[in-house]
């Protein structure tokens, strides 16, 4: 159970990251800069708040790579329903390509 926690906040610290990084493009798209910035800021202040632990809990587990391959799938796969779900824009074959490939850097970094 151990193995999860670093995963699970990972991926809650993935759906901050993500609506701080794109979500203004949907919200603040005519809001000035200064707004879009600040509200990604304080959106991101709860993803440092998790993945910090995250990353602290995960590297008692997992290898530094291994650490960083995960956080980039659980990107991938946040990324995907984000850009589905909240911004309309389907998931095209390059998508699912490259996670292909990310699933083929997993492979290789988790193999002994």
């Amino acid at each position: 159970m151990k193995l999860f926690y670093p995963l699970i906040l990972l991926t809650f610290s993935n759906v901050f990251m993500t609506f701080a990084w794109y979500g203004h493009l949907k919200n603040f798209r005519l809001s000035p800069l200064w707004i879009a910035i600040l509200a990604s800021w304080g959106i991101a202040f709860f993803e440092y708040c998790l993945q910090v632990p995250a990353n602290r809990l995960g590297a008692d587990i997992f290898t530094l790579p291994q650490l960083k391959i995960s956080q980039e799938i659980i990107t991938m796969i946040v990324f995907a329903v984000f850009s589905v779900l909240y911004m309309k824009v389907p998931i095209t074959r390059n998508y699912l390509y490259a996670s292909l490939c990310l699933l083929g850097a997993a492979f290789f970094i988790f193999r002994d």
